[in-house]
């Protein structure tokens, strides 16, 4: 069918009537064989954006969440690229500046002159799949709304993922659904992880069915099948996202965070989650989740789930709590031929998310 009788179908209204009848065939990405791949496959690259959102983080702390930045940044740059966002050259100037006070080089990154209002690049950054047999990547590019329209000034950043898909130089596929790459957690072999509380809040896509949501998850992140856990943390105002509970850790394994004290507004819900996870035959590791973190205002969604697999470490968040160690040999028994780098992460968390938060893999076709 040639680009004009295309164009025709769309705009008359017919594409519905002419799939219908078979005389349109369209192909999903999963048909194609695209899948999102597994957050320890090998990466090119990893996404950042630098920090510097004073409502995010305020000037009594910027400079502690740009040297978690660096501590990142000198982790990664060992095994992968890292591709750090900035408004322009003058910021451009200023991050090379503070890498070169804490003696960092610069091999291995790259700077793109993209502007972004915050660091949440896992949530408004395309998502890469892969098709391992015809060696492709496809950047696909799903609309983020700030979850569910909290913050009107971030809604920007969603084209900023926009320019992310398109300098990563791949095809990019356009869902035109919500979605947020924290809300997801893979295992590479088909299954995923999400939770009801955010995938089904009506302030995300509410024309949609649950049954439709997860055609979506399957035709463009090439799923298999979904597990659907309750709700997340108190504190996250993602509305639940996975990263702060739940993570595969290999195909049939999981570590998910259990909160011990039964008086903890979490303990309720994780447990739930738990016995959904053991429902679905997977292998479970419970980790602890550090103490409550608050300030006057608030709790800070402190989580030991919000790691990060690099392609030669792992960066792990922790809190100077009495679990830290406990997930530090844990994560570190997961991942035997990576180094576990903790990153103490409090004023990252203040501004609601964390390291993986803070990250998007790019995959590396082999």
């Amino acid at each position: 069918m040639n680009p004009e009788t295309e164009n025709w179908i769309e705009n008359s209204g017919e594409l519905k009537r002419f799939a219908k009848e078979g005389k349109l065939k369209m192909k999903t990405l999963k048909a194609e064989g695209f899948r999102m791949p597994a957050e320890w496959h090998e990466h090119e690259a990893t996404w950042l954006s630098w920090p510097k959102d004073p409502d995010t983080f305020p000037p009594n702390i910027i400079d502690n969440v740009e040297n978690i930045y660096c501590q990142m940044i000198a982790a990664l740059q060992e095994g992968e690229k890292v591709k750090i966002l900035v408004d322009d050259e003058k910021w451009e100037n200023k991050v090379r500046k503070k890498f070169e006070s804490k003696g960092m080089n610069d091999e291995n990154i790259i700077f793109y002159h993209i502007k972004s209002i915050d660091v949440w690049t896992r949530d408004y950054a395309p998502i890469f799949v892969v098709n391992k047999k015809d060696k492709k990547i496809t950047a696909v590019k799903w609309i983020f709304n700030a979850w569910g329209d909290k913050y009107d000034v971030l809604l920007h950043d969603s084209y900023a993922g926009e320019q992310i898909a398109k300098a990563s130089g791949y095809d990019v596929s356009e869902p035109k659904i919500v979605l947020e790459g924290g809300s997801i957690d893979v295992n590479g072999a088909g299954e995923l992880i999400t939770t009801e509380q955010c995938l089904l809040n009506k302030k995300r896509n509410p024309q949609l069915t649950k049954k439709q949501i997860e055609k979506y998850l399957k035709d463009y992140l090439g799923i298999d099948t979904v597990i659907w856990l309750k709700e997340g943390i108190e504190g996250d105002d993602t509305d639940g996202h996975v990263d702060d509970i739940t993570r595969f850790v290999n195909e049939n394994t999981v570590i998910t965070m259990v909160e011990e004290n039964k008086s903890d507004k979490n303990h309720k819900p994780l447990k739930e989650n738990l016995e959904i996870l053991k429902k679905n035959g997977l292998d479970v590791i419970e980790l602890p989740m550090p103490s409550k973190i608050a300030i006057p205002e608030r709790r800070l969604p402190a989580s030991y789930a919000n790691f990060y697999i690099g392609n030669n470490c792992v960066l792990l968040p922790v809190f100077k709590d009495k679990n830290d160690e406990k997930a530090i040999n844990t994560l570190q028994e997961c991942f035997p031929n990576k180094k576990v780098v903790p990153i103490y992460a409090r004023d990252l968390v203040y501004g609601y998310g964390g390291i993986h938060c803070v990250t998007m893999q790019e995959p590396k076709i082999n």
